[in-house]
């Protein structure tokens, strides 16, 4: 009996606000640009590409462009999407003592 898989796609598990920005919030903490761009592009297909496109103005060819592992989006990009998303970006201090080892 032969198994069928099929790929991954974290898109099929954000389903909620607090989920897609629990997965942002996470990949923000350590990640690169190319992983963080990447992980917005996910959050985007999960909630729609076609509406966040709408909600930005931007189109969904440059958004899947921007977001994409190989792809550089601005800061009003980036921002334009967070809030497209019903999210809102902060910033904290590193705990030096979880990052002391």
């Amino acid at each position: 009996m032969k198994v069928k898989t099929s790929p991954f796609d974290a898109a099929d598990y954000l389903k909620t606000e607090e989920a897609i920005a629990a997965y942002l919030d996470f990949v923000l903490e350590d990640g690169t640009p190319q992983e963080i761009a990447r992980a917005l592009g996910t959050a985007a297909r999960a909630r729609g590409m076609s509406e966040i496109a709408e909600d930005t103005g931007m189109s969904r060819t440059s958004l899947y462009k921007s977001l994409s592992e190989n792809g550089n989006p601005s800061v009003d990009t980036l921002l334009k999407v967070v809030r497209s998303l019903g999210l809102q970006l902060h910033v904290k201090p590193i705990d030096e003592h979880a990052t002391a080892g």
